[in-house]
């Protein structure tokens, strides 16, 4: 629900609070935001530069993750963020642990995941952190219908991650982000100075089996440098874990999961698996901390 997430969001032109008005969310300068009739809320406050994932990837990656499949990773986020041990702030506690200019006499622990795609990493985590709220971030549309749906305590908002976030300074508790683009100024931005950054990326031999028998693209090998450069000038690494599972997919599944990645638009479909297969599911789970 956006209600939950209003305190944490700002205008995109103006920077100022928003309000919702029936299907749209206002600043006081009069800049309004349109919100679609699947819940999600439109700040991206202009055309995009790109659409993000499309509503076939998308349709795959829901019914791949609904399977159960990617849960090791849902869990280990979960555990990561370990909101459960937090009590909720109060007005009364330190300024530099209060979102900026927060509304409520109550701050709630507020969970942003950027790059939410379908939600359900998100969904996970709040599940796991009954008093937090969450709000999911996505440049696709066919994503955020799913987001928008994904948890009583979750929003989603159509944004670009690149670009500056549509998010009060110190808002967010915990910031997940699992395969998507990484905006370490932003994060900071947006991080309280006791907060959390977990970044889940693809190990070297994550999907080695499909990559090898199908010439999907392949793990970037400067996987680990290209994050490190993206964050290390405002993050430090607290901790790293790798998650691995061996995964037996039917020929639909696994054609399913070579559906919802980048190798999608690559493999035509006379090459898709037509038997089962065994696949290695493996991710780096890495929690940073603010500089």
């Amino acid at each position: 629900m956006i209600d939950g997430a209003l305190p944490y969001l700002r205008c995109p032109v103006c920077r100022q609070p928003l309000t919702r008005h029936e299907r749209a969310l206002r600043c006081p300068a009069g800049h309004s935001f349109d919100m679609a009739k699947q819940g999600y809320a439109d700040l991206s406050a202009g055309r995009l530069p790109h659409t993000g994932d499309s509503a076939e990837m998308i349709a795959d990656r829901s019914a791949f993750l609904a399977a159960g499949h990617y849960t090791f990773i849902a869990t280990a986020l979960a555990e990561a963020a370990s909101l459960t041990a937090n009590p909720p702030l109060t007005a009364a506690a330190p300024l530099a642990e209060v979102p900026v200019e927060a509304a409520p006499s109550v701050v709630r622990e507020m969970v942003l995941d950027a790059g939410t795609g379908t939600g359900d990493y998100l969904a996970r985590v709040l599940d796991a952190a009954p008093a937090a709220v969450g709000l999911g971030l996505d440049v696709s549309k066919p994503a955020l219908r799913r987001a928008a749906r994904s948890h009583p305590r979750a929003a989603a908002v159509l944004t670009d991650l690149w670009r500056p976030l549509p998010v009060a300074d110190a808002a967010a508790s915990v910031i997940i982000n699992v395969f998507a683009p990484r905006n370490g100024q932003e994060f900071r931005r947006v991080l309280r100075p006791d907060g959390r950054l977990l970044v889940v990326t693809p190990a070297a031999d994550h999907l080695t089996e499909l990559i090898t028998a199908y010439g999907l693209l392949q793990v970037d090998p400067d996987k680990a440098g290209r994050v490190s450069e993206s964050l290390d000038e405002h993050f430090t690494p607290a901790g790293s874990t790798t998650h691995r599972r061996m995964l037996t997919l039917t020929a639909t599944e696994a054609r399913t999961l070579i559906g919802m990645t980048p190798s999608a638009r690559h493999v035509a479909p006379a090459d898709l698996p037509a038997d089962a297969v065994t696949v290695t599911a493996a991710v780096d789970l890495t929690t940073y901390r603010p500089r």
